[in-house]
């Protein structure tokens, strides 16, 4: 045990001058509080960034092929995936999954109600995995490659505006691409989904795709997009430019970024949201531990005359006090996460913390974290912390022995 350590961990908290014992204390919880916070913050929005990027890539995938043109009238052009295009894919090796889909607005219309949606035309090969999660009400419908089904899923909010409910009836009406005439088409409702996404809830009814070919007079091998699910979400962007270099020029490659700017930019807004909170807690625990070394420095101003006198070095004396102050932001970070690995358990299990899902796209705050992220918010804190308290401590260099010894 060197000289510095022994004459740190001696130093008692009681004694005539009890100054020290309440404003360590108070910087122990302050730092604990500080680094809490810290590990819930970033629990909170790591999982809530994923948890809403899950449901809209688990709706709308991670990339779609599409005709390029400029058509944005009623009908777009089909994409035709012929064997050379279907080569390509399948050589990706990013690539896990393909499904063909097709778009086509038109109204639903009720008795009394009338509302404009999108039917999303989807086939055998499509991934239903997530919206088997979000069905609240009935089936997914029974789509095959052979017999073309009239079910229908619909989100919870377009069956409350039209009052729909499993079982019923809803007559869908198109345009033709001449805008001349109007076809119906009469679906069943088969379940109903709610996703928490109002961008898609408000708009989105799934059938078969095999409708949406028939009203667009396509052929079996033309569909509105090919949707693209990656092994590696971390590589949309990469891949739709690697994409968009191979594939035939009239056809062009979407991230669901580009599809959903609004609630991506929102997310990275959160970022910078951290960014801030870690700072904030930062610097208050930091002002409290320099409030706290100065107040043990000046309360213990006897002890640094005399050991400057028997003649310790002002290095030596400051070590003390770097030791003195490492314990008390040891002991705080521990207490901190204690409180802040607790809430997130208890969270994560119970859900105790609820949240408008029409406002935040969930019905409760998602938290996630990495052990990775606690280790390096933890040995953040401290060297930031025990960096910032090397300045205090300079205070040491001006004690002058002589006067220190007279000083009570």
């Amino acid at each position: 045990m060197n000289f510095e350590y022994f004459i740190a961990k001696r130093q008692t908290e009681s004694g005539k001058k009890n100054l020290s014992k309440p404003v360590i204390r108070i910087s122990t919880i302050s730092i604990a509080l500080g680094l809490a916070l810290m590990i819930i913050s970033v629990a909170v929005v790591i999982g809530f960034k994923h948890s809403v990027s899950e449901k809209v890539m688990g709706f709308a995938s991670h990339i779609q092929l599409m005709f390029f043109d400029n058509n944005y009238g009623v009908q777009g052009n089909p994409v035709i995936l012929d064997h050379e295009l279907k080569a390509k894919l399948e050589q990706h090796p990013n690539i896990a999954h393909t499904q063909l889909v097709a778009q086509k607005a038109g109204v639903i219309k009720t008795d009394d109600q009338i509302l404009g949606v999108m039917l999303k035309g989807v086939g055998s090969d499509f991934d239903n995995s997530f919206l088997l999660e979000n069905i609240i009400e009935g089936l997914y419908p029974d789509i095959s490659d052979t017999a073309r089904t009239d079910d229908l899923l619909i989100s919870k909010l377009i069956a409350v505006k039209l009052n729909l409910h499993v079982g019923d009836y809803a007559r869908m009406w198109f345009v033709d691409e001449n805008q001349a005439r109007a076809r119906g088409r009469k679906f069943i409702v088969s379940g109903i989904y709610n996703t928490g996404i109002e961008e898609i809830d408000n708009v989105y009814v799934i059938g078969d795709i095999k409708h949406v070919q028939k009203l667009n007079n396509w052929n079996n091998n033309e569909v509105g997009s090919v949707e693209i699910i990656l092994r590696d979400e971390n590589e949309i962007t990469n891949t739709s430019f690697e994409l968009y270099n191979t594939i035939p020029y009239n056809i062009r490659a979407i991230s669901v970024f580009e599809e959903y700017p609004q609630i991506f930019n929102w997310l990275e807004l959160l970022d910078l949201n951290v960014v801030v909170i870690l700072t904030l807690l930062i610097i208050v625990s930091t002002i409290t531990m320099i409030s706290t070394l100065l107040i043990l420095i000046i309360e213990r101003t006897n002890m640094v005359g005399l050991l400057k006198a028997l003649g310790s070095t002002n290095r030596s004396i400051r070590r003390i006090f770097l030791y003195k102050a490492s314990g008390i932001i040891i002991k705080g970070m521990i207490w901190g996460n204690v409180a802040g690995i607790a809430f997130y358990f208890i969270q994560l299990k119970y859900k105790i913390i609820h949240l408008d899902p029409e406002s935040y796209y969930v019905d409760y705050v998602p938290v996630e974290l990495q052990v990775s992220d606690v280790l390096l918010l933890n040995l953040g804190t401290f060297i930031v912390s025990f960096l910032v308290l090397i300045i205090p401590t300079y205070y040491i260099t001006r004690i002058v022995p002589a006067k220190a010894l007279r000083y009570e």
